[in-house]
């Protein structure tokens, strides 16, 4: 039987690469994201070797997913893995000098968005039993803060907090819950998190051999296809150039 996945923000970077890694597996492909043009393009490259459907939708609009997930007919109905990737960073300036409405639209797409996607699929992942599984895109600023984070970091505790006890409420039903949290990576990311400031991208990344979409989708890959009784609960991942610094310390 043919399984499908269901993809969040798969216009770009992660969602882009685990798309075309479940197809080049043979899976049937359910991609979601904003921008209806470019989720048309993929769909009409990803379909000459499975079926896809592209599905205009903005995670944030709580009716419009539950629309969406109702509408669903065979065999995009049939949930196998769920990829919750869609999310965003906003400004890096500390929190006193912050846009509340950045703050709002992180906590709207990180934490509202990704819950109301998995609540209205649940059922559907659920009905596939043993060996579904459900992906959560973390992040190491969930686990470790730093300057201009704040709220980001505080979006992505959530997702690994959220993860755990979904992971509780499942027992049972063979339904697999795991937290991926990359690293330094490199994808639209940054662009969106300053205002498109392609110095500031390049800037970041230069030299660094950051984790790419493609090592992100080869993971993904991977949990989905693990055997049934095995379940990876919390996978950081970070690039070898990456790594800790000593924790500051301010002196008079």
């Amino acid at each position: 039987m043919t399984k499908t996945v269901f993809i969040t923000g798969a216009t770009s970077g992660f969602g882009l690469a685990c798309a075309k890694r479940f197809a080049q597996e043979g899976w049937n492909l359910v991609i979601t994201g904003r921008r209806k043009e470019r989720l048309d393009s993929i769909a009409q490259e990803l379909s000459a070797s499975v079926k896809v459907l592209a599905l205009p939708l903005d995670v944030c609009d709580t009716q419009a997913v539950k629309d969406a997930v109702a509408a669903l007919t065979a065999p995009f109905d049939q949930i196998h893995c769920l990829i919750n990737n869609a999310g965003l960073a906003l400004g890096t300036d500390p929190a006193q000098h912050c846009d509340l409405e950045q703050w709002h639209q992180m906590i709207d797409t990180n934490v509202k968005g990704l819950s109301t996607v998995t609540h209205a699929l649940l059922p559907k992942v659920i009905e596939q039993g043993a060996g579904s599984s459900i992906i959560n895109i973390g992040s190491v600023a969930g686990h470790w803060p730093y300057p201009g984070g704040n709220v980001y970091c505080g979006t992505k505790a959530f997702v690994e907090q959220f993860s755990l006890a979904l992971r509780c409420d499942l027992q049972g039903t063979g339904v697999r819950v795991s937290c991926l949290a990359p690293g330094l990576a490199e994808s639209e990311f940054t662009l969106v998190r300053t205002g498109g400031d392609q110095s500031a991208h390049d800037k970041l990344y230069a030299g660094a051999e950051p984790i790419q979409p493609e090592d992100i989708a080869d993971t993904c890959w991977w949990l989905a296809s693990l055997p049934k009784h095995l379940n990876v609960n919390s996978l950081e991942l970070m690039a070898v150039r990456q790594a800790w610094s000593p924790f500051a310390i301010h002196r008079e």
